[in-house]
């Protein structure tokens, strides 16, 4: 088991249930330290796999309640929508979610893509205004692998009484972006797609083309993983935004598909790195393509296609 800093095991000794000033609470925890913050106190634990038995009900932590990730998007035709602050309160009453109340995100575990869940829904938690946030490194599997044991009782939450007014301040939306684009605003579009995404030989399902945002550049998210579905720690992720030209430009903001992977980059480059101004695109190229905003890097043959198409109308 990780041994943890004296600091750390002094604030865990004296936690409450809300943790009020633990240094040891997130943003990440490994198995060993999230069972000493468990033995603590009571955060609110988030499984946010799917509910059936191939998720949270084959074997959960104990007083752990199910949140699938298909809370915290958006319709089929555009996953990264985000939910309106009115669905959202409701989504995280129903679930237990104070502001003052820690919360710990589960997901599975089984690699890089799947922490992108666990991003997302911890970026959505903060700008929803919860103070204490914290994602399982590893996920579920990483706990097992532990020797911690899963329950498979499911557990009621105790509905709170959030009031949800996202805030901006991670996040970019559509029109921020094309300011960007049309020069009105200055930031780092960074793409955690695969680079055959950026270079517009692949596209989503639910885009209208390939491509990406003019004058982008591209991370992809996988590149803060090295050894695998565990991401690397603060130190390494500091090291890998200096080494990338990551943490030079005055606003960052985030991109991908769906805002999933993006998720990942925001994260590793916000919390772990400490990089400030940090902004999500939860749309993404999705939102960006369907509303037919200016596409880069589309390949010959597509956007001769697309031109065909769009000029019937």
């Amino acid at each position: 088991m990780k041994t943890l800093t004296m600091s750390t095991a002094v604030a865990l000794a004296f936690a409450l249930p809300a943790f009020a000033e633990t240094d040891g609470f997130g943003p990440l925890l490994s198995p060993a330290e999230l069972a000493q913050v468990l033995e603590a106190g009571d955060p609110l634990v988030l499984d946010i796999r799917a509910a059936d038995d191939e998720g949270y009900a084959s074997g959960h932590l104990a007083d752990a309640v199910s949140a699938p990730y298909g809370l915290f998007r958006g319709p089929e035709d555009n996953p990264g929508q985000l939910p309106l602050d009115a669905d959202l309160t409701q989504v995280l009453r129903g679930l237990g979610v104070r502001a003052d109340l820690p919360v710990v995100i589960v997901n599975q575990g089984k690699d890089a893509t799947d922490f992108g869940a666990a991003a997302r829904v911890y970026w959505t938690l903060k700008s929803s205004g919860v103070q204490d946030l914290a994602i399982l490194n590893g996920g579920v599997n990483a706990w097992t692998e532990a020797g911690y044991a899963l329950e498979k009782a499911p557990v009621a939450p105790q509905p709170s009484t959030i009031d949800v007014q996202f805030s901006h301040q991670w996040l970019a939306t559509t029109e921020d972006v094309a300011a960007v684009v049309e020069g009105k605003d200055s930031a780092l579009l960074l793409d955690a797609r695969p680079e055959s995404f950026w270079k517009g030989d692949q596209g989503h399902p639910a885009a209208a083309k390939p491509g990406t945002l003019p004058q982008s550049q591209y991370f992809t998210h996988s590149g803060w993983f090295s050894n695998g579905p565990a991401i690397v720690d603060a130190e390494a992720a500091r090291r890998l935004a200096q080494e990338n030209g990551l943490s030079e430009s005055d606003q960052l903001i985030s991109f991908c598909n769906t805002g999933h992977w993006a998720a990942t980059n925001w994260f590793a480059l916000s919390e772990l790195a400490g990089v400030e101004n940090v902004k999500l695109y939860p749309d993404s190229m999705v939102g960006w393509s369907n509303a037919g905003y200016e596409m880069a890097n589309v390949p010959g043959v597509f956007r001769n296609l697309w031109n065909q198409v769009t000029s019937v109308f």
